[in-house]
């Protein structure tokens, strides 16, 4: 496999020259600096754009370390018309899906010797794979699913027990394909995860991805969604509860490179816990090319109780004035004081009135991923992480 590199003259890490030999950072999302190799970036400081919000100085083996990039563990369910196989570095699908663009990602596409590769053909496939002995060590991880053209399926990504992961996952949906891809960040306390996944959406195709962070201590997962063809359609879903001490985030992007497309993003996060950090980037870009367009992306935070942060930051730019709709939203808040009383009047307890608000602020994400038993112990994991608030 051969590295990829894309730089903006005369510098790098995204960073141009005025005419006067000033430096200025990069002032679009789409013009990142990005590499496959970690040595072709700057050693992470904490002042940069896309780590300011991070607490990298609990990631140093993940950003600067050797990694194990050796294959690992995995236990793995699937039906027939999925294959799931470890492929070395050279196979022609690595790097289908995106590059790299800060230095996380990067060692750990340096850092790998195999990849999982999750293939989907058919209709109705679904496959889940989990990962629960990682270990404690600092580790690379890379991951291909990839949805053949016309294809409809299902992958569910559970993640478990402690880790030092840092990792990248190439999604590939064909032509006609309809892809759901679920990963599900139930980690131990100590665990550190950072994990950047790229999506490519062909030609009137859907990709659904939903991400849903509960344990760890830092779990930092960006998704990027590029539709690159005409007709593609993107749903990008999140769910997180933050505990006091945990620091949950999520940077997303969406790329609209083709006309006649459409995305949605939705994510919705509660705090609870002296501590507990939240934080939420959305980045969409509507190209020049991506008329008649239609894109919205919404965060909203429930704060649960004192001691918390959710930092939320929407951002929209339009290239053309082509388009069928744009949007953005964001608010973080406490309880709705009207639906309290509601219930309340209505002889329902204070703590199970807060409860069933929680519940039901967090279900509109967890109902959408269309497979009842994994809902099921999403809202069973929801109650336990209620419970917790209530014990402590």
């Amino acid at each position: 496999m051969t590295s990829t590199t894309s730089t903006l003259e005369p510098g790098q890490h995204g960073i141009a020259a005025h005419s006067d030999g000033a430096f200025v950072p990069v002032q679009t999302r789409s013009a990142r600096f990005a590499s496959t190799e970690v040595a072709d970036f700057e050693a992470v400081t904490g002042t940069e754009a896309v780590w300011k919000l991070t607490p990298v100085r609990k990631l140093g083996a993940l950003l600067d370390g050797d990694l194990d990039g050796t294959a690992y563990p995995v236990a793995t369910e699937a039906g027939d018309g999925v294959a799931i196989d470890w492929i070395g570095r050279d196979d022609a699908r690595i790097g289908s899906a995106g590059v790299p663009e800060e230095r996380g990602s990067a060692n750990a596409w340096s850092g790998f010797e195999q990849a999982l590769a999750i293939t989907v053909s058919g209709e109705g496939r679904q496959a889940t794979v989990l990962r629960t002995e990682l270990g404690s060590g600092p580790r690379a991880a890379h991951t291909v699913i990839t949805a053949e053209p016309h294809s409809t399926g299902l992958v569910i990504l559970e993640n478990r027990g402690s880790a030092a992961l840092t990792e990248n996952v190439e999604i590939v949906v064909g032509d006609g394909a309809q892809l759901t891809v679920v990963s599900v960040q139930d980690w131990a306390d100590d665990a550190l995860h950072l994990a950047s996944h790229f999506a490519v959406i062909g030609r009137d195709a859907k990709l659904k991805h939903v991400v849903v962070s509960f344990g760890g201590e830092v779990v930092r997962v960006n998704p990027t969604g590029h539709l690159s063809a005409e007709g593609g359609d993107v749903e990008l879903l999140g769910l997180y509860f933050a505990d006091a001490g945990q620091h949950l985030e999520q940077q997303v992007y969406v790329d609209h490179d083709a006309p006649h497309t459409r995305s949605r993003v939705n994510y919705k996060g509660a705090l609870q816990g002296e501590g507990a950090r939240t934080v939420w980037i959305g980045d969409v870009l509507i190209r020049q090319s991506a008329t008649a367009t239609d894109s919205y992306e919404q965060n909203r935070n429930l704060v649960l109780s004192d001691g918390t942060r959710a930092d939320s930051i929407p951002n929209l730019e339009i290239e053309t004035g082509d388009i069928a709709g744009a949007g953005h939203a964001s608010a973080t808040g406490r309880f709705d004081d009207e639906q309290l009383f509601y219930l309340q009047a209505r002889g329902i307890s204070e703590e199970e009135a807060r409860r069933l608000v929680v519940l039901g602020f967090l279900a509109e994400i967890v109902q959408q991923i269309g497979v009842p038993e994994l809902e099921q112990r999403l809202l069973d994991a929801i109650e336990a992480e209620l419970g917790t608030a209530q014990d402590a």
